[in-house]
């Protein structure tokens, strides 16, 4: 089997923390006993472009009892879990082209190992994969019966190839979905961003000034989590809509120029780029964490703050 990971050793720890998380997924397990009955993948090859997580590992073999033929990279190289890579490989035989931390060039050349297999349907966690088959893979699209894609930020590429007549293949608005947004997108998002920046930083969150770039569902469960913890919260929202909406929620609304003069935490949670850029970081004040929880780490200009940075310390 063709595949390339970190380290095949990582297997043993990864198939436990799989089954653990197989036990917070019974929707998925009660699909997987009737995938094993009728088999309705039968025949199909799948390229998936997804986190490469414990849950991602569930649905993968949920896909492969199903019949399909699975192949996964990752959607997001900081995301790879590599102990999981490793169990998908050696203990459920499903090729994985994935490495934390693995640079652009290496993530693209896994993306296209998946893409070698002339999938029949693909998979999408940022629309990368969809993309690449529009811009250089274009002799796959007469294989292709559709995709599905889980992000807004995704979505929004996707909508914009639709918008101007230049999609291939129909794909499946995964995101569009109540229980993604309403449910993945508020409460999902919003406490593994407060976990991420509390494991990375250790700060006490009551009386910070939280700073929240984005009040879409995503933005709405990264607010809800920082109020819990009792941080002062303030949303940046450019449309006047949600903007109300963050004002009858209870939260301060302003813009990000004067939100940056106080802010001691900031999280990017728009699908747009740039969202804080030269003249916000030249504002905030000394020790300011910024962090972004939207699907593409742009939404921060980080070339900008290298440049303005005399040096950089771990």
């Amino acid at each position: 089997m063709n595949y390339h990971i970190k380290d095949i050793k990582l297997a043993k720890k990864g198939k436990l923390r799989v089954e653990w998380a197989n036990e917070y997924m019974p929707v998925l397990s009660l699909i997987r006993k009737r995938f094993a009955k009728e088999k309705p993948l039968k025949n199909v090859k799948i390229a998936a472009c997804l986190h490469v997580t414990t849950e991602t590992a569930n649905l993968a073999e949920t896909l492969k009892v199903g019949g399909a033929e699975v192949y996964l990279c990752a959607s997001n190289p900081l995301s790879t879990q590599d102990d999981v890579a490793a169990t998908l490989v050696k203990d459920y035989k499903i090729p994985v082209f994935s490495i934390k931390g693995e640079d652009r060039k290496t993530y693209y050349a896994h993306m296209n190992k998946c893409l070698d297999v002339e999938p029949n349907i693909t998979m999408d966690d940022g629309a990368d994969l969809v993309s690449t088959v529009h811009s250089k893979r274009r002799n796959l699209v007469g294989n292709i019966l559709g995709g599905t894609e889980e992000t807004t930020t995704g979505i929004i590429r996707l909508k914009s190839l639709e918008k101007n007549k230049a999609l291939l293949f129909p794909i499946m608005a995964v995101n569009d979905a109540n229980t993604k947004h309403l449910f993945d997108n508020r409460y999902g998002t919003g406490q593994s961003t407060m976990d991420g920046i509390l494991r990375a930083t250790n700060i006490l969150m009551c009386g910070s000034n939280f700073i929240v770039c984005g009040y879409g569902w995503c933005g709405r469960g990264v607010a809800m989590r920082a109020k819990g913890l009792g941080a002062n919260v303030t949303v940046c929202e450019v449309d006047p809509l949600r903007a109300l909406e963050a004002v009858m929620d209870g939260y301060r609304v302003t813009t990000i120029s004067r939100a940056c003069k106080y802010g001691d935490v900031f999280v990017t949670v728009t699908g747009d780029t740039k969202v804080l850029r030269k003249e916000h970081f030249l504002l905030m004040k000394d020790g300011a964490i910024v962090a972004n929880s939207g699907h593409f780490n742009v939404e921060i200009d980080i070339p900008a703050l290298t440049n303005l940075s005399r040096k950089k310390e771990e």
